[in-house]
């Protein structure tokens, strides 16, 4: 794990405690990426798969933390927050799994950076997929809110 990866994973586990009890792990962590790893057991269901609130939770989290990321390194202190998100489950999660995420890049980030800093808030898209060994189980879109708190 690189210093990013371990600072993203201590930061999650302070301030989202889920994550911690979920065992949730940062693999990867920068501006073009973040690969969050969640074992089977703290995140099984009755039916011995992974719980989809679990799922959800953990692609939820590679997104945020993606975005996260990316807000931190334009230097824009701002409270991000999930709007709303659709998931889409391929098929059942019966062993550890990992999530990756991806956001908007180019023009269309930047018209993201630059509403937030012109008008204190803005919202952008921002996607995961869950992978269990390197099949796709899930996908997930999500809408975030930035808030800048310096013109709250």
């Amino acid at each position: 794990m690189n210093a990013a990866a371990a600072e993203l994973e201590a930061y999650l586990h302070e301030h989202i405690p889920l994550s911690r009890a979920m065992q949730v792990s940062v693999v990867e962590a920068g501006v073009d990426g973040v690969l969050l790893r969640a074992p089977l057991a703290p995140n099984i269901n009755h039916r011995e798969t992974v719980f989809g609130g679990s799922a959800s939770a953990v692609a939820i989290l590679a997104a945020w933390s993606l975005l996260h990321l990316r807000l931190r390194a334009e230097g824009l202190a701002s409270r991000l927050v999930i709007q709303r998100n659709s998931m889409e489950y391929l098929h059942a999660i019966t062993s550890d799994f990992s999530a990756r995420a991806s956001s908007a890049t180019g023009s269309e980030w930047q018209r993201f950076v630059e509403a937030l800093r012109r008008k204190g808030r803005a919202r952008t898209c921002a996607s995961a997929r869950l992978f269990v060994d390197d099949d796709v189980a899930a996908r997930l879109s999500g809408e975030f809110v930035a808030i800048d708190v310096d013109k709250r």
